[in-house]
């Protein structure tokens, strides 16, 4: 199974600001346990690696990416962590090369036509809508996604992405899944309700 068909079969990738790297093992294991095996570790934080390199350890069937990747260096540290990708705001065209050099998976960030055609000027086809509802939410994602669309574009919206929203986004054909930045705190209720909504919009 390719990356795009593991990030649709999840189809909601919890978004995570570990302050430390027991909290943020923690949660990680909430989501195992709770039906969501994904987890955006973002590398805001100094416990960012220790919590990719643990979940990975603890949880070999989990999704583990490595959020806010700005340079070449972010991206090194994310693979000798354990990462099974990364995600970036923006589209650095010297990250998503060497990226595809080393053959890891990166999901760039886009919110323009332009950002789309640069990434796929590098040869991505799967790409970060952020900050998704800032910019327009559902109705921009599908403005942007159709002069794409019969190149095989996929989306990864996030940022403000919600309970109410979350299967309007995943309802769109080009959203492979979608970032869950409101799981930051693994509560086990609101995991609970993300993963029957996971459930309801499987591909």
């Amino acid at each position: 199974m390719d990356f795009t068909a593991k990030l649709s079969a999840v189809r909601i990738v919890p978004v995570l600001v570990a302050e430390n790297a027991g909290t943020g093992i923690a949660v990680c294991d909430r989501l195992c346990a709770g039906g969501l095996p994904a987890a955006e570790i973002t590398f805001r934080t100094a416990a960012a690696e220790e919590v990719i390199r643990e979940a990975a350890r603890r949880h070999p069937e989990m999704l583990i990416g490595a959020g806010t990747v700005l340079n070449i260096a972010d991206l090194r540290r994310a693979i000798d962590a354990g990462a099974s990708f990364a995600v970036a705001p923006g589209c650095n065209p010297k990250v998503v090369a060497e990226a595809r050099r080393l053959g890891f998976p990166f999901i760039p960030g886009i919110c323009t036509p332009s950002e789309i055609e640069c990434a796929l000027d590098l040869g991505v086809t799967t790409v970060k809508f952020f900050p998704a509802e800032a910019s327009g939410g559902v109705a921009m994602l599908k403005s942007l996604a159709a002069p794409y669309r019969h190149l095989g574009i996929r989306f990864m919206p996030t940022g403000g992405i919600k309970p109410e929203n979350a299967e309007s986004y995943l309802k769109v054909p080009e959203v492979a899944a979608i970032g869950g930045t409101w799981l930051n705190a693994g509560d086990p209720e609101t995991i609970r309700q993300a993963a029957e909504i996971a459930a309801r919009c499987r591909a």
